[in-house]
C-alpha cells in the first residue's frame, strides 16, 4: 500500500489548500481535547464540513483528542467522541488510555495513538495494538534503523513525523511553558518557551545574548525514500499554526518527493531541498534519523533559513473571457514585479503583473493592503488557490 501524506490545517482554508497541493489527509485540533485548543478554528460545524471536503475529494481527516487531561478536562469527552462520530471523521489521535478506551467501548470510531505517548518499541506497540489501537505515531526520537526493526516486529500502522518543530523535550511532554507562563504544554496551551531568547549568564557575566534553547525544526526529505521502503503507513507534517503558503509548499515538495519515488524517478535531493526552501522555514536539521542528534541540530541562535521567493498573494478567480485573474494580496508586490505561480501541478511559471486595477476598476501602482483584492491581465490562464511568488532580482 502507498504510503500516505499527511498534512495539518489550522482552518478550513488551509485544509482545501493541503489537499490540492498533495495531502491524502489532513489532521485538525478541534476547540476541546487537543493541543491545539487555544487557536483552533474548528467547532463541530467547522468539523462537519472539513470531513464534507476530505471525502468528497476521496481523503481523509483526522481530528486531534491528544491532551494529557487531569481531573477536570473529562466533562463533555463522550459527547464530544459521538459528535466526531457523526461528523464522520476517519479516526482521532489520542494520547491518554482512558480516551482511547472510551472511544472504543462507545464509538466506532478509528484511534491512532499520538506522539505524546512517547511509544519507541515494538512491545509497546504491539500493547496498543491489542488495545484496539490501529495506527501508532511512533515518538520523535527514533533512528531509521530503530524505525525499521519496529516494523518488523509489529502488526499495527506506523506514522512518522517527517517535518516541522521539535520540542526539547520527550516526544512533546514538556512543562517550560507551564513554569515560564503558567500555560499547560500538554494541555493545549504550550507558549513556545523554548525559542524565546534568553540572556546566558556564567558567574554573573552576560556570557551570550539571544540564546535558545530549542531544536532546530525536523525536514526530512532525505530520509523519506528509506521510510518508504521501510513500509511505514504515514508520513507526518507539523505545523497546524502555519501560513497557506507554508502548507502548500511543504506539502506539494513532500507530495513531488514520494510520487517520484514510486515511479522510480527520484531527482536529486537538493531539488527538492530547492523546493522546501521557498517556505518560510526556521534552521533545520535531520532529527534523530541518523541517531541521538549533535550539537549542530540544535537552536541557540536566532538565525533562520530565508525564503527565496515572497507569497505576494493567492489566486481567487481567472476570467477566461477577458484574461483577468482576481488575486486576494498578501505581501506588497508592484505591478512591475517577475511573479512566480506555484501550482497544485505542473512546474511554477513567471509573469508579470503588469497595470493593477483594484476590484472596483481604480488602477493601482502596487498592491499594498492585507488582503486586498486586485486584477492584473494574463494570457496563461490561473486558478483558485494558486500562488504568486515575487522573484526576487
Amino acid at each position: 500500500m502507498k504510503t500516505e501524506l499527511l498534512a495539518p490545517a489550522g482552518d478550513i482554508e488551509k485544509v482545501k489548500v493541503a489537499f490540492l497541493y498533495g495531502a491524502d489527509a489532513v489532521y485538525i485540533g478541534g476547540k476541546s481535547f487537543s493541543l491545539r485548543a487555544r487557536a483552533s478554528r474548528f467547532g463541530l460545524k467547522e468539523i462537519n464540513e472539513a470531513a464534507e471536503i476530505a471525502h468528497k475529494n476521496k481523503k481523509k481527516l483526522y481530528v486531534t483528542c491528544n491532551i494529557v487531561p487531569h481531573e477536570a478536562d473529562f466533562e463533555g469527552l463522550e459527547a464530544y467522541l459521538n459528535d466526531l462520530e457523526k461528523a464522520a471523521v476517519d479516526a482521532i489521535i489520542v494520547s491518554d488510555p482512558y480516551v482511547v478506551q472510551l472511544a472504543k467501548s462507545r464509538t466506532a470510531l478509528e484511534v491512532h495513538l499520538s506522539t505524546q505517548q512517547s511509544v519507541t518499541n515494538s512491545l509497546q506497540t504491539d500493547f496498543w495494538y491489542s488495545q484496539g489501537v490501529k495506527r501508532i505515531v511512533l515518538a520523535r526520537e527514533l533512528s531509521l534503523t530503530e524505525i525499521k526493526d519496529i516494523k518488523a516486529n509489529t502488526e499495527a500502522d506506523l506514522e512518522v513525523f517527517v517535518h516541522g518543530g521539535m520540542c526539547s523535550s520527550y516526544s512533546g511532554r514538556c512543562t517550560l511553558s507551564n513554569v515560564m507562563s503558567l500555560r499547560d504544554a500538554n494541555r493545549g496551551g504550550c507558549a513556545h518557551s523554548c525559542r524565546w531568547e534568553y540572556d546566558l549568564f556564567q558567574n554573573d557575566r552576560l556570557f551570550a545574548g539571544d540564546f535558545q534553547i530549542a531544536s532546530r525544526d525536523l525536514v526530512a526529505l532525505e530520509h523519506v525514500p528509506a521510510l518508504l521502503d521501510i513500509g511505514v503507513s504515514s508520513l507526518k507534517i507539523e505545523g497546524r499554526m502555519k501560513s497557506i503558503h507554508y502548507i502548500a509548499t511543504v506539502v506539494n515538495s513532500y507530495r513531488r518527493l514520494i510520487d517520484d519515488y514510486y515511479e522510480g524517478k527520484l531527482r536529486p535531493i537538493d531539488e527538492y531541498f530547492a523546493m522546501i526552501e521557498k517556505a518560510e522555514n526556521r534552521q533545520a536539521g535531520s532529527g534523530f534519523f541518523q541517531g541521538n542528534p549533535l550539537e549542530k541540530q540544535q537552536l541557540y541562535s536566532t538565525g533562520s533559513t530565508q525564503p527565496t521567493k515572497d507569497f505576494c498573494g493567492l489566486v481567487l478567480d481567472y476570467d477566461l473571457e477577458h484574461k483577468l485573474v482576481l488575486v486576494e494580496q498578501r505581501n506588497y508586490f508592484e505591478a512591475t514585479d517577475i511573479l512566480e505561480v506555484f501550482r497544485p501541478e505542473g512546474d511554477p511559471l513567471q509573469l508579470t503583473a503588469g497595470e493593477l486595477f483594484s476590484d472596483t476598476g481604480e488602477k493601482l501602482d502596487v498592491a499594498r493592503h492585507p488582503l486586498q483584492k486586485v486584477k492584473f491581465h494574463s494570457e496563461i490562464p490561473l486558478k483558485p488557490y494558486d500562488i504568486l511568488r515575487r522573484v526576487n532580482t
